[in-house]
């Protein structure tokens, strides 16, 4: 059996506008996505643009490395030359190539991983992989590598870290944006590390020699008071379903929750939607896992017309669900509705008129 890591491609070019690419949800009765001005959906079917599969490897390459950018996981990060400064994300991709025994000439089953843990043995990296569900898994061309990709899309959302893609700020909200994305980024943003029980954080003592009677009464600066000590008697518990860990099983350790903490890999989910947590990248508040979508929700309320986050004080509340007040408006009709009356169909704002010819 044969393992390489697959060597880095980056690229500078500018997103596309995904124009025409199919949706997955309406399979055909679509023709295919067609942006709306400020909605993230498709004029054409209404679907979401995660249900039209828009990104590509770039674009998402792109997106990691300015979130993971000006944060201590810059690491994680490499400058592209001729870039003017832009940072890509170092993604980590596997393949492993198992030869297919047959008395004629040697032919090679190559199976290629989208993303895997960094830093890691090829042992240890397939035992990760193991452990997480098969239909999650990101093998190039299967559904897994869809699930990724629309998880990128789902739980850290561009216009959630750079303003330039937000359409419902307004004069002045700008630098209060900057500061939220810089606040989280030195608070919050964190990537899971993959170790055995036991092992984690070894790789960020190398090289680092220090006092270890001093390292050890002064706790981590990062890890928002966590305890860092290991547990008693060498007993490991997975944080999310309290069952025992193996001790060569690998696991998720977050430095913000300090190593005293693990997870099985298929339990490492946002506490809110219980969704396993992209590319290990998560955001800790109080205690818990977040992904990037809610926590930035769980801080600000988030537009139910353009998804981004509302930074105005001044916004439209209904039914537990806010919108700016100029994204109040019906989602056929684009009709305002402030002061008017108004129906909520599944969460989609529909003015008294649309609604009724939607029953019909």
């Amino acid at each position: 059996q044969l393992w390489c890591p697959v060597p880095l491609q980056m690229s500078v070019s500018q997103p596309q506008s995904g124009r025409g690419a199919p949706c997955l949800r309406c399979r055909g009765t679509c023709s295919g996505f067609e942006p709306h001005s400020w909605r993230k959906i498709c004029k054409s079917c209404k679907c979401s643009q995660e249900d039209h599969s828009l990104s590509s490897d770039v674009e998402d390459d792109r997106k990691i490395g300015s979130l993971l950018s000006d944060s201590k996981y810059a690491t994680l990060t490499a400058r592209v030359k001729g870039g003017d400064g832009v940072r890509i994300y170092k993604r980590n991709r596997m393949i492993i190539t198992n030869p297919i025994v047959s008395r004629k000439d040697p032919t090679f089953d190559t199976i290629t991983y989208e993303w895997a843990p960094p830093g890691l043995t090829q042992k240890l990296a397939m035992q990760y992989m193991e452990l997480i569900p098969k239909e999650m898994q990101p093998v190039a061309g299967t559904a897994g590598a869809c699930y990724r990709r629309r998880q990128l899309m789902r739980q850290l959302p561009l216009y959630d870290q750079d303003p330039s893609q937000c359409r419902g700020l307004a004069e002045g909200e700008l630098k209060l944006m900057e500061d939220f994305v810089k606040k989280y980024k030195a608070e919050a943003l964190g990537v899971g590390e993959v170790a055995l029980p036991g092992q984690g954080g070894a790789r960020k003592e190398e090289g680092k020699p220090q006092d270890k009677s001093i390292a050890a009464s002064k706790p981590p600066e990062s890890t928002n008071g966590a305890l860092e000590s290991a547990p008693a008697g060498g007993h490991h518990c997975c944080e999310t379903c309290k069952q025992a860990v193996p001790g060569d099983c690998p696991v998720v350790y977050a430095d913000r929750a300090g190593y005293s903490r693990q997870w099985h890999p298929a339990c490492f989910v946002c506490c809110r939607c219980a969704e396993p947590l992209v590319d290990l990248i998560y955001f800790w508040k109080s205690g818990a896992a977040w992904c990037g979508r809610h926590y930035c929700e769980s801080l600000r309320p988030r537009c139910a017309g353009c998804d981004e986050i509302i930074f105005s004080e001044d916004y439209q509340q209904a039914e537990g669900m806010a919108w700016h007040k100029k994204h109040f408006a019906c989602l056929e009709c684009e009709t305002l509705l402030t002061g008017k009356p108004f129906a909520l169909d599944n969460a989609s704002l529909l003015c008294t008129t649309c609604s009724k010819s939607k029953r019909l």
